[in-house]
């Protein structure tokens, strides 16, 4: 069923608004709440939404025409990612400590866990992990500075470290939710 774009009667405008309102807002709406906002956030988004669609379908800028409700949608997605940002940067650390519950603080943070993990591959292997991932050293100046014949064995010899570490969470059972506790 092919519907009036806003520009093309005054008439058809108040129906396609209704329409797209009503077969839009409600997965909109759903769409924003799963990333953490609000009714009346949606019902704002929305509303913003349908004036960006129709200032661009007045001034012959829509791309619309075949389906308006996807449009929208895609619109809504875009002021809301925006607004989100906008959210996040204006929040501060205290705001942040207070949102939090008081067992997440108080855990031992899944950097000092996989770091144990690490340095159970011996100190040379934490020292050629940590100049190859951390200060992203080339294999050329690893081989020179850890005394590698070349790029070659570098290679070889993460590989070797990685796998001591691979065998050490193996051993211990490790899961990925042992490192968020």
């Amino acid at each position: 069923m092919k519907t009036a774009t806003p520009g093309t009667t005054a008439a058809g405008r108040p129906y396609l608004f209704r329409m797209l309102y009503k077969s839009v807002f409600p997965s909109a709406a759903a769409w924003i709440a799963r990333r953490g906002g609000t009714f009346d956030e949606a019902e704002d988004v929305f509303q913003d939404a349908l004036l960006v669609y129709y200032e661009k379908a007045m001034a012959g800028k829509s791309t619309a025409g075949r389906d308006e409700k996807a449009y929208l949608f895609g619109i809504v997605k875009h002021l809301w990612v925006r607004k989100f940002r906008q959210r996040i940067t204006n929040v501060t650390f205290e705001e942040v400590d207070a949102d939090l519950p008081d067992e997440v603080i108080s855990r031992e943070p899944a950097a000092e866990v996989l770091l144990q993990h690490l340095s159970s591959a011996g100190k040379k292997c934490m020292e050629l992990l940590k100049a190859f991932y951390y200060d992203k050293l080339p294999a050329r100046q690893l081989s020179e500075m850890f005394g590698f014949s070349g790029t070659r064995s570098v290679t070889v010899q993460k590989y070797k470290c990685l796998e001591k570490v691979r065998e050490t969470v193996k051993q211990k059972a490790l899961t990925y939710e042992d490192f968020l506790k």
